[in-house]
């Protein structure tokens, strides 16, 4: 299946990032390339970009993408939490601008054997890195019920996760996603299914976090892009749900106010000074018309940040 995502709030991030000629710009989710391609017109003459992305199949997806622009981009299969080190092979001690493009991509959701969508019956897999050896079937088959009730509870915030869990233990072994969507709606009592989204939204939801580690990575992940920018640089998220939108918001704000004074105390004693100060008061939010032309974008939220 061939490669396909739509770049949100394209412009937008370009913009957040001031992406200018002889720039370095980490793109760290770099995807099918379409947000590298437009930071490329920008950065050239004199720019490089270092696209970093999990999926084999999104850096193959890239190279094609971005193929005019050769000699100007690296493309490296890795995770954004490990920028230092990438950044360190590659002889760079420091950027202009780093993007993370958070979630799941729309080719991963419509590529049918990646297992990430509860519309299609596929093996139960949702690696965003098909490399990796822990997948949906793991969590599915062999957590406990407390640990499924816990990641349900906190990375869906589900209200039937107590149910669910029980529901899943006693169905294993559980093979397929199409077989976890009818054991969710089993779970589910039929007159909270009437309304809402598809009741098994949130459940996979959930499963996709814990597989790729979305959210107990993500502020270490932020605190390593900050220390590779330089002075000036700016770092620009794109979430897709309030548990990214929170930790990303949350993060920012502690780099932006380091402080480890107790409140009460007069002054501060602990000489931390600010990292980065915040450059999106308010996330940026996709306009009507991009949310007409791509659904997938209407819970996109982008924030960024400078480092001082």
């Amino acid at each position: 299946m061939e490669f396909s995502h739509t770049p949100v709030l394209l412009y937008e991030v370009v913009e957040l990032l001031q992406c200018s000629t002889g720039n370095i710009i980490v793109d760290g989710t770099v995807g099918g390339g379409g947000h590298a391609y437009e930071i490329l017109k920008r950065i050239l003459p004199g720019g490089h970009l270092i696209g970093i992305d999990r999926d084999p199949n999104a850096l193959e997806a890239a190279e094609k993408r971005l193929k005019e622009f050769e000699g100007n981009f690296t493309l490296i299969h890795s995770n954004f939490i490990d920028i230092e080190r990438v950044l360190g092979e590659l002889g760079i001690t420091e950027v202009d601008g780093i993007l993370m493009d958070l979630g799941v991509s729309s080719h991963q959701l419509d590529e049918k054997q990646r297992g990430f969508s509860y519309m299609q019956d596929a093996p139960l897999d949702m690696r965003m890195d098909p490399t990796q050896d822990f997948s949906a079937y793991d969590v599915v088959n062999e957590y406990s019920q407390s640990e499924l009730k816990r990641i349900i509870w906190n990375y869906g915030e589900e209200r039937w996760a107590d149910r669910i869990a029980r529901f899943i233990v006693d169905s294993r072994p559980i093979e397929t996603t199409g077989q976890l969507v009818e054991v969710i709606k089993r779970a589910i009592p039929a007159a909270a299914r009437r309304s809402g989204p598809h009741p098994a939204k949130r459940t996979f939801q959930a499963i996709r976090i814990e597989v790729n580690q979305e959210l107990s990575l993500l502020s270490e992940a932020i605190e390593n892009a900050v220390k590779m920018l330089r002075p000036g640089g700016r770092l620009c998220i794109i979430t897709f749900h309030s548990l990214e939108d929170r930790i990303v918001k949350q993060t920012f704000r502690t780099l932006y106010n380091p402080c480890v004074c107790p409140p009460q105390a007069p002054i501060c004693t602990c000489g931390r000074q600010p990292i980065v100060k915040i450059i999106t008061g308010r996330p940026v939010t996709p306009s009507a018309s991009e949310v007409s032309d791509n659904p997938r974008s209407r819970s996109a939220k982008a924030r960024a940040c400078e480092k001082i």
